[in-house]
């Protein structure tokens, strides 16, 4: 395991994928690792469907109307669920879950990215988390914030700029 500042460095979201296969060995330590992130008061409203079915990951790249095609080169997505019946935070939930997997999969030297579907819609102007319940048989009461696409990188990213980093910090940090 790297040290996280080096981590938070490196990590970089990926839309190009090799065609491996993500192991399953690799996957149940995403799971646990999204099991694992905080909840509001420990309700645990969040839940996950992993897809690896090319057909089903297509039809997932298909679900907004831009920014989610890059996804049918994924080998496996998994989709951030959550129920807001349990816990009135359940957009934190769900997103404290995905980064805990987005830095999970960086890691185990995988790609990733976030393709967000919750207030987002599709080419027909459906809307996306109806599509994703429907192609993957969710019940009416589940959320779907997002799904990340995962697999084996296709190119090399640049770590962070540090020195935008910087300006960053003297921009958007205040100190009181």
């Amino acid at each position: 395991m790297e040290e996280f500042s080096e981590l938070a460095r490196k990590r970089r979201s990926h839309r190009k994928f090799t065609g491996d296969k993500v192991s399953e060995e690799q996957i149940q330590t995403l799971l646990e690792t999204a099991l694992m992130s905080p909840t509001g008061k420990s309700l645990r409203s969040c839940s996950f469907c992993v897809v690896e079915d090319r057909e089903l990951i297509q039809r997932l790249s298909e679900t907004k109307s831009a920014g989610s095609q890059f996804a049918s080169g994924a080998q496996c997505c998994i989709v951030v669920l959550s129920d807001p019946e349990l816990s009135d935070v359940w957009i934190e939930d769900a997103s404290a879950a995905a980064m805990s997997i987005l830095y999970q999969v960086e890691d185990l030297g995988l790609g990733a990215c976030w393709v967000q579907m919750r207030q987002r819609q599709d080419a027909q102007g459906n809307d996306s988390e109806s599509v994703v319940r429907e192609i993957l048989s969710l019940p009416e009461n589940i959320r779907i914030v997002c799904f990340l696409a995962i697999g084996h990188k296709g190119m090399e990213r640049k770590e962070q700029n540090m020195e935008k980093i910087e300006t960053l910090k003297q921009e958007k940090v205040m100190r009181r």
